[in-house]
């Protein structure tokens, strides 16, 4: 495996609109809530626990999030366990000057390795999804990288699309076709200076 495969190539997916977001209910003990003064310790917690790939540093919060808790408590929300302990958490964040408009941005998504397989990310989307909706956002992305195969494939049940800007990112995404069970083709964001390549026999 070549050193970029094993660090993953940064990839980004658009949702064109916020209408119709897939509904999925939460169920169990768990709920959700929204930020309070303090959540920074949880955040960060969560992700050190959840993230394989970033380092996350103690400073990390403040860089990508700021510090208004009037912003962030519109804005980023926690999954609580029957103790009410986070142990998931999403935002419903923004980018002022996208391509010159401001649009919604699905940020810094985990849940913490002992509560995944139960059907709680899904929840978590709906719910931070149809918030940026709520927010006044009509379009949003996201940024990920190809090593996050369950994540990819999450993103596209929501709606996202793969947007391709570079024929290393279109390499990408043909190298997961099969592990995703789509034809990302399809599904394709691409400008037309990055043309598909030709489509290659099947030699299983």
């Amino acid at each position: 495996m070549s050193r970029s495969a094993q660090q993953g190539v940064p990839l980004r997916m658009v949702r064109e609109d916020l209408e119709a977001i897939p509904h999925y209910a939460l169920e169990g003990p768990y709920s959700f809530r929204w930020y309070r003064p303090g959540d920074e310790v949880a955040w960060t917690e969560i992700h050190r626990r959840a993230d394989r790939y970033n380092v996350i540093t103690d400073d990390l919060f403040r860089r990508q999030f700021g510090s208004d808790a009037e912003e962030l408590a519109r804005r980023q929300c926690y999954l609580c366990d029957a103790r009410g302990e986070a142990i998931g958490t999403a935002s419903a964040w923004f980018d002022p000057d996208c391509e010159g408009m401001e649009v919604g941005r699905l940020h810094w998504v985990a849940i913490v390795p002992e509560h995944r397989g139960k059907g709680l990310a899904k929840p978590l989307l709906t719910v931070v999804c149809n918030r940026m909706r709520r927010l006044g956002h009509r379009r949003a992305y996201l940024t990920t990288e190809s090593r996050r195969v369950a994540a990819l494939g999450l993103y596209l049940k929501f709606g996202f699309r793969p947007d391709v800007r570079s024929q290393r990112e279109l390499r990408a995404w043909e190298a997961l076709r099969g592990l995703l069970r789509a034809d990302v083709r399809d599904l394709l964001v691409l400008p037309d200076r990055w043309p598909v390549p030709a489509e290659r026999p099947d030699r299983r």
